[in-house]
């Protein structure tokens, strides 16, 4: 992929709007394959239904520090887009309910929110899990970053960050200059608190996603060999690999779109359907808060601008727990990719 330095909103590039995306998507006659639904039915699991609701996944804003290439969010330092604090709020009224046990935040780069400590902070004091989506390259773009390490130990926070490679080359490729190497320093300064070393409960996952139109290797024996290349050349430690397939929206699909490789992709995806996968969804046990407090099955939903409906409250204000657990998930041909071979969520594979 060419590297991109500003987003696809910012440029008006022509699939910016979510109705454009879902445009393409739609068309899967086209591309020669059923639909998402279709093969939900044939394997009994339509309409797809939540079995829980343990994790609230939070984007608290668009910002981020890279412009990487394969971003879902077309997050970026030209996108504006934050949660406001009265909002957070919001979000923190609906988690006083005990059964949401996990919070997910994600961006953009959460850090970059000005509210992100004190919404942290809130959320320790309800004893909530708390991961951060951390792109690691955060933590050395200003001093006012350098001590997220520290932060995120008083917290006991699961730190998670994408390293789509252990070489400089193809980390670089995807995610700008220099962020192999920035990685790199980062990942040594979170294991400097203790971060992913046996016995002081602090987490540190990687997450990896292919380079290209491809579904990922075997987690297993990516895990090993990350473990291996890392601890060998950089004495970095941390503690489980998620290998997460590229789903189509958003910069990955124009570089589906702009390379000739969307019709071949997607029949890929809809061919590797496995329907232990699709039991296991990340959205059967999820919800998705955007920026602005509207309510999503899932982050690519979210994207799409895919709301919460059919008489289900589609905004954190209004969060009735009963409601959104015994909604209807709102599909489309990109969920595809969460149910191709081993399966595919924010926790990497979904069958064992």
């Amino acid at each position: 992929m060419a590297l991109a330095t500003k987003s696809l909103k910012k440029t008006n590039h022509w699939l910016s709007t979510p109705e454009k995306q879902i445009e393409v998507l739609g068309d899967f006659k086209k591309v020669g394959i059923r639909s998402f639904g279709q093969k939900l039915a044939e394997t009994d699991l339509l309409p797809l239904k939540p079995t829980s609701v343990e994790v609230f996944q939070i984007n608290v804003g668009k910002m981020c520090n890279q412009v990487c290439q394969h971003c879902h969010v077309d997050a970026g330092p030209d996108r504006k887009e934050i949660m406001t604090r009265d909002t957070m709020q919001q979000c923190l009224d609906a988690l006083a309910d005990p059964k949401i046990t996990t919070v997910d935040l994600t961006g953009g780069a959460p850090e970059m929110n000005p509210d992100f400590r004190w919404f942290v902070e809130g959320l320790s004091k309800l004893g909530k899990q708390i991961i951060v989506r951390c792109n690691l390259t955060i933590i050395l773009a200003n001093p006012k970053y350098n001590d997220l390490p520290s932060f995120f130990k008083k917290h006991n926070i699961n730190v998670v960050s994408s390293l789509p490679s252990f070489t400089a080359r193809r980390t670089n490729a995807q995610r700008g200059d220099g962020v192999f190497e920035k990685s790199i320093k980062a990942l040594q300064m979170l294991n400097e608190v203790g971060y992913g070393k046996e016995g002081t409960g602090l987490k540190l996952d990687l997450v990896y996603n292919p380079s290209g139109a491809y579904l990922p290797d075997d987690q297993v024996v990516l895990e090993m060999e990350y473990k291996r290349k890392l601890k060998e050349t950089y004495e970095i430690v941390f503690n489980d690999l998620f290998a997460i397939t590229n789903l189509p929206v958003s910069r990955f699909l124009d570089y589906l779109v702009r390379t000739d490789n969307y019709e071949e992709y997607m029949n890929e995806l809809a061919n590797a359907y496995n329907p232990m996968a699709a039991a296991g969804v990340m959205c059967r046990s999820m919800v998705s808060v955007g920026w602005d407090g509207y309510l999503y099955d899932c982050d690519f939903n979210q994207m799409l601008e895919l709301k919460l409906k059919n008489g289900v409250p589609d905004h954190v204000r209004d969060f009735d727990y009963e409601k959104v657990k015994n909604r209807e998930i709102i599909i489309n041909q990109h969920c595809f990719g969460c149910t191709a071979g081993a399966g595919s969520s924010c926790g990497g594979t979904t069958t064992k």
